[in-house]
């Protein structure tokens, strides 16, 4: 019965941190070096990740600055983030590459509150699955007769506790998120 109910909380917790790492990609309006975190680079023949190629920093609110360790891949870099979908144009002196975010406009906002939202109920589902896995396997407990009935409610009981506290949590990250998008 233990292992059933951390198990799910395992998963539980997994499905939150899987949704942070979503919203981390997700572009505010300002500078965030997680937005280039799934953009891949041609390195001599191997895709490899644009922070294991160049230092990434925020140098101001809306700018994110791009030097490579070599200036000779500066170019790949620069054509990798063109053919992304971040939807920014990176500006390079052949030396360091700047990426000026523009402010989003009010309807652009609303339309990542609306996805962000998406997001965060796609997690609860996810969440709300591994509830039902755990149920699933604690009433088999039950009539193997490994559990009794009492042991069943109280495992059930803690189940959906598990449940409630990380649907919160789901809700509280996702309104922390919305906020952040609709700030100016």
């Amino acid at each position: 019965m233990k292992e059933i109910l951390q198990t799910a909380e395992t998963k539980m917790k997994k499905s939150i941190n899987v949704l942070k790492e979503d919203f981390s990609e997700i572009r505010a309006g300002r500078a965030n070096p997680n937005v280039l975190n799934k953009i891949m680079v041609d390195y001599y023949g191997a895709p490899t990740p644009i922070n294991q190629l160049a230092a990434v920093a925020v140098s101001e609110a809306r700018v994110l600055t791009v030097q490579p360790w070599d200036p000779s891949v500066c170019r790949m870099i620069e054509k990798a983030i063109q053919t992304s979908d971040i939807g920014i144009n990176p500006q390079s002196d052949g030396k360091i590459i700047r990426l000026i975010f523009p402010a989003l406009t009010e309807d652009r906002r609303k339309e990542i509150a609306k996805d962000i939202g998406k997001m965060a109920e796609e997690s609860k589902i996810a969440v709300r699955s591994i509830r039902r896995d755990a149920m699933e396997k604690l009433k088999a407990m039950k009539k193997d007769g490994d559990l009794a009935e009492d042991d069943l409610k109280v495992a059930e009981k803690k189940t959906q506790d598990l449940t409630d506290k990380y649907c919160k949590e789901i809700d509280d990250v996702c309104a922390s998120k919305k906020k952040e998008i609709m700030e100016f």
